[in-house]
């Protein structure tokens, strides 16, 4: 505006004088006014990028910050403001007793130390958190879940508690889910199988706990998924070391029985052993069952009489400890034989607790849906 009045003195001189002078006025003002213009921008600008700053340092938790005057009234009157709340700042924290920092920078320190360790967290446990609504939906999932399921997170939002649960056991998680949203109670240790992104099952276990509105409308479920996996595989192997424990005392009442028989020279269990094997009731000395390590697992009475040891003594031996002449090497050439032909024989030296040393007969056989070994000793 100020320019389009100027022009006005311009336009009469420009008619009276020409329009040479008219031109050079016209950038005259216009210099006048850029140069004029420059001047107040800094006049002014400055001190609010001087007031900014301090606003920074402030906020950074340093009260002490001078705040410097300025030629301008509005400007003045916000460092007044700043200059109360500051001494307001200082007179809490005095009664308080805290400090500075705990107000400002240490508390975002603070702060981002927490989420670290909520994330750190999440990272060492075996398994992912888990959010969904109360259809089953997932709406949050934790991102560890890709250490374990090779998801992102967002490919699991949005997807069905059901989608990554392998099929057989779909009907039992949806079964527990439905029992748990009628009722609004908690999903405890459902144990289950989900699929991860490259087809592989893993065993899991899932505990929830219910999500109410304000109302007490159930709007879904929170918890932790775990991977149970080596745990399943430990319960699996105790399953199958129960059952060959099973079988080895099977085997051990077999020999009590064949101590007290009357005829040695039936077979000690359903395996026939050779002919050359079947020894008469007085060539047997004993019988000890063994695995592939040359661990003694089951013996007769009569081979711990025998040896003078007791019982809880013969079951911690290994076979060189009372063979003689038989390096762990020999046993082991030896067992492979006995792997491979069903059986071996051969004499040896038996070594009794009192170093005393005696002739024996060895027979060992393998017996292959025990993974173990069996001998049967005489007195040479």
């Amino acid at each position: 505006m100020c320019l389009a009045i100027s022009t006005i003195p311009i336009g009469i001189i420009g008619g009276i004088e020409g329009f040479e002078s008219s031109y050079f006025l016209i950038g005259l003002i216009f210099l006048v006014t850029f140069a004029a213009s420059i001047m107040i921008s800094y006049f002014i600008t400055r001190p609010l990028e001087k007031l900014t700053d301090n606003i920074i340092e402030i906020s950074k938790g340093k009260l002490d910050v001078t705040l410097a005057p300025s030629e301008i009234h509005e400007i003045n009157k916000l460092t007044d403001s700043l200059n109360r709340i500051m001494a307001s700042l200082k007179l809490a924290i005095h009664k308080v007793g805290v400090k500075k920092g705990e107000i400002f920078e240490d508390e975002l320190a603070f702060k981002d130390s927490s989420l670290q360790k909520k994330d750190d967290i999440f990272d060492i446990i075996s398994g992912w958190t888990w959010e969904t609504d109360s259809k089953g939906n997932y709406t949050f999932c934790s991102g560890n879940v890709k250490k374990f399921l090779g998801y992102n997170p967002d490919e699991i939002v949005g997807k069905s508690f059901f989608d990554i649960i392998s099929s057989e056991n779909v009907e039992k998680t949806k079964r527990v889910f439905n029992e748990a949203l009628k009722e609004k109670n908690p999903i405890d240790n459902l144990e289950n199988l989900v699929v991860n992104k490259n087809g592989d099952k893993i065993y899991v276990r899932t505990n929830g706990m219910p999500l109410l509105d304000d109302s007490g409308n159930l709007i879904g479920y929170k918890g932790i998924i775990t991977d149970i996996s080596s745990e399943k595989e430990a319960e699996n192997k105790i399953n199958e070391l129960n059952t060959k424990l099973s079988d080895l005392k099977n085997e051990i009442a077999k020999f009590s029985n064949c101590n007290q028989s009357e005829d040695r020279s039936e077979p000690l269990d359903d395996e026939p052993i050779k002919p050359e094997e079947k020894l008469k009731e007085h060539q047997i000395g004993y019988i000890f069952l063994f695995d592939e390590n040359a661990n003694i697992l089951a013996c007769t009475d009569s081979m711990y009489e025998k040896l003078g040891y007791t019982k809880d003594e013969m079951l911690s031996l290994n076979i060189t400890d009372f063979d003689a002449l038989e390096t762990k090497q020999d046993i082991k050439e030896k067992l492979e034989r006995a792997k491979k032909e069903g059986h071996f024989s051969f004499k040896t030296m038996h070594k009794k607790k009192d170093g005393s040393t005696f002739l024996v007969y060895e027979s060992f056989q393998y017996l292959k849906d025990k993974d173990a070994f069996r001998c049967i000793v005489k007195e040479d």
